[in-house]
């Protein structure tokens, strides 16, 4: 599925990338096509997905944060929500409801989807900032070296030190949590997808393909390295 998802968005970039070089109507029209059916293969292979969701809400419920219990039981809900929307799509386009209103559909898939990114974007943050707790109280400096770091003549001065521990501190997690740092990129560029098509943010196919193509090829990497898959 994830290698249809790449291709489905490679088609988009390609499509579009073709557009401003010039390219004949006829040839966009093909790679349009093929972008198509690899979007209906994917929501064919996604049928049995919405139960997948609920199984994971259900094992997130017993998690004993309680943040990240809720970032991921209801995201894993926006999930199922998502996934039956898109098997309604999958039989308007397929021709078993050929009078079902896709475009509706299509909104309140994006619109599950979008929830469920957001919600993936805040367990995200929540998890730098407790890593960022923990190696500041394993690294914060004592005696004389606090005075000195606390030291300024201003407070943009004291804001500006601060600024740039926090970037240091985030900057020292994310490398040293790889799988963390591949959740965050992954989802970041995921979300400009739904904010595209609901029109909150509007780029253009281009911007699309290549937000939806690379976090495709990551999440590939996680399939191929099981070990880079953030662990609830």
């Amino acid at each position: 599925i994830v290698s249809f998802r790449a291709a489905q968005y490679a088609c988009t970039l390609l499509g579009y990338t073709l557009q401003k070089n010039g390219a004949s109507a006829d040839f966009l029209n093909r790679i349009k096509q093929l972008e198509a059916h690899m979007s209906l293969g994917r929501k064919l292979f996604r049928l049995g997905n919405s139960a997948d969701a609920l199984e994971s809400a259900k094992r997130a419920i017993h998690l004993s944060d309680v943040v990240l219990r809720f970032c991921i039981t209801v995201s894993n809900l926006n999930r199922a929500m998502y996934f039956a929307c898109d098997n309604i799509l999958w039989a308007g386009k397929s021709g078993l409801l050929p009078h079902m209103d896709q475009e509706k559909w299509s909104q309140r898939s994006f619109r599950y989807y979008f929830f469920a990114l957001i919600l993936n974007l805040s367990r995200d943050a929540y998890e730098i900032r407790l890593l960022m707790e923990r190696e500041a109280c394993g690294k914060r400096p004592k005696g004389s070296e606090t005075r000195h770091v606390l030291r300024a003549d201003s407070s943009l001065q004291q804001l500006v030190l601060r600024l740039k521990v926090q970037l240091h501190l985030l900057v020292h997690v994310l490398r040293s949590n790889p799988p963390l740092l591949v959740d965050v990129v992954k989802n970041a560029c995921d979300i400009f997808i739904p904010l595209d098509k609901l029109g909150l943010y509007k780029t253009n196919p281009g911007f699309v393909g290549l937000c939806g193509l690379t976090s495709s090829i990551l999440s590939i990497l996680t399939i191929v390295h099981p070990w880079l898959k953030l662990k609830p």
